[in-house]
């Protein structure tokens, strides 16, 4: 594998374990890593809680919408997450591209160079534009796509008309994510969350508006749950933009002065963070074949898989906040040439994650009536009385692959956030096409599959992903990578001619985490 890097010094690392270190000062009023000792639980649970309260924010307005479009009819909620993981199988190259500017946030925060993670924020927004408009011109291809696909044909409609709007608001989607990267990349990640949040709770409101009407808004159903999740992303682009002119940001940063397009740090960005895009797109591609075979069984399958899998957020997004927290964090010390720490930090969140997961499986196993009683409450009752019965059962496949589910996110995230993202690209591939595409084709070319058999298989990929990707980590060779100029890393104490004076805070060494 070929990459820009350096090998980091080993004795800084295994020396600064409980040594005092010099941080970039972000005492910009908003939010701050805080006095906490490199590599401890309580510098991950700083960046991580903001990041696990945002990214469960996101999965509580999933699962509300997804409720919402149940209460008004369950072709809607059959044709939702066919319809929302192919747009995401479109959006995802650029998404992955867009959400890895958070490693170079990260790594130029910790060789402390303002001016660089400025000009990476530009690129970032030439880039989002450009992706925005591309995913504007797709939207006339969503009907043909479905038809080609063949669902039923009351379903076929719904699923036009949301991937159409979603694709529509290409633009404001993919910024939101390069803005975000901005904080969370800095380890400012309190500032993700409350803006999530609010916009999550406003989202919430409007769902309901523009799903089943009230007032002058006329009832749109699945259009309108659509609709509410483009306004929630220009919402968000407004909020992060807004705060890039707080004074000490602007200043800090000088974005202006740094606005121009780097030729060099745009190919660099798309050396790394194209094998994160399309390791995204071969992931969501092999689950859009697989969901949009499972329609192929019957309404009531579909259904039941679409609910399962919206219940198995409550697990899966917040170990994704999670995984942010790692990759910022092993990002800044790769460049501050301690790899030790990095390591010390994953395996906590490994630690972490696990114990999350290991309630949230009791709760699928134990308490499944209680979960779909939302669902329930407001659904044709004959239709979704058989759907109740197949959900419980693949609750206990969640159960059973979440544990490696887990270990793909987080190992995934620490190797990914040093720069080691062509094997991520490569390992996805060959266990999508080997263990989520080719079962799918044999099984419905050859053989009458059942709903169990689809997903014992799509529970093995999730387990060879969790095992590979910790065998990875493992192996060591993420230590050795950085995205960043090589002569940057080894403490962060670089400053180049044209960047702002840069105060430091000491950090003191605590015994608490």
């Amino acid at each position: 594998m070929s990459t820009d890097c350096m090998t980091s010094p080993v004795e800084a690392a295994e020396s600064s374990i409980n040594a005092p270190v010099v941080l970039p000062s972000v005492s910009d009023g908003l939010t701050t890593i805080g006095k906490a000792r490199p590599g401890s639980m309580r510098e991950l649970l700083l960046i991580a809680i903001p990041m696990v309260i945002s990214a469960g924010s996101q999965s509580l307005m999933h699962i509300i919408d997804r409720i919402y479009l149940t209460w008004h009819h369950v072709d809607e909620v059959a044709a939702a997450l066919p319809a929302g993981i192919l747009f995401w199988a479109v959006l995802s190259v650029f998404h992955g591209m867009a959400s890895y500017i958070n490693t170079f946030v990260a790594q130029y925060e910790g060789a402390v160079r303002p001016d660089r993670v400025a000009a990476s924020m530009w690129q970032g927004f030439y880039f989002a534009l450009i992706a925005g408009g591309l995913l504007m011109l797709l939207a006339p291809f969503s009907g043909p796509l479905f038809q080609l696909i063949g669902h039923a044909p009351e379903i076929q409609r719904h699923e036009t008309t949301y991937m159409s709007i979603l694709l529509l608001g290409g633009v404001p989607t993919v910024l939101a994510t390069v803005l975000g990267t901005f904080f969370t990349g800095r380890g400012q990640t309190t500032v993700v969350m409350f803006v999530n949040v609010v916009s999550v709770g406003i989202n919430a409101v409007l769902d309901y508006v523009f799903i089943f009407g009230w007032g002058p808004v006329p009832e749109m159903g699945i259009a309108g749950g659509a609709i509410t999740d483009v306004i929630a992303n220009v919402g968000t682009c407004v909020a992060l933009g807004s705060l890039l002119l707080w004074p000490s940001i602007a200043s800090r940063y000088q974005f202006w002065k740094n606005r121009g397009f780097d030729r060099a740090l745009t190919t660099r960005m798309i050396y790394y963070g194209f094998p994160v895009g399309l390791l995204l797109v071969i992931d969501v591609s092999g689950w859009a074949f697989f969901m949009n075979a499972i329609g192929w069984l019957g309404k009531a399958e579909q259904v039941a898989t679409n609910l399962a899998f919206n219940l198995n957020t409550l697990a899966f997004i917040p170990v994704i906040g999670l995984g942010i927290a790692v990759s910022t964090l092993v990002g800044m010390r790769i460049t501050e040439g301690r790899p030790d720490l990095a390591a010390r930090t994953t395996w906590l969140a490994v630690g972490l994650s696990l114990g999350y997961i290991i309630f949230c499986s009791s709760v699928y196993l134990l308490l499944p009536e209680l979960l779909l009683a939302p669902y329930e409450w407001k659904a044709h009752g004959d239709e979704f009385a058989e759907v109740k019965v197949v959900v419980i059962q693949l609750l206990w496949f969640v159960a059973a692959y979440s544990f490696f589910d887990t270990l793909a996110i987080v190992f995934g995230s620490a190797i990914r956030g040093a720069g080691d993202t062509r094997f991520s690209m490569v390992f996805t591939l060959v266990c999508v096409v080997l263990l989520l595409i080719t079962p799918t084709i044999v099984l419905f070319g050859w053989f009458k599959p059942t709903l169990s058999m689809c997903w014992a298989y799509c529970s093995l990929y999730i387990v060879v992903m969790g095992l590979g990707f910790m065998f990875r980590f493992l192996g060591g060779k993420w230590k050795t990578m950085t995205v960043v100029e090589p002569d940057l890393v080894g403490g962060g104490g670089h400053t180049g001619p044209h960047s702002p004076p840069v105060n430091v805070l000491e950090v003191e060494p605590i015994t608490v985490g």
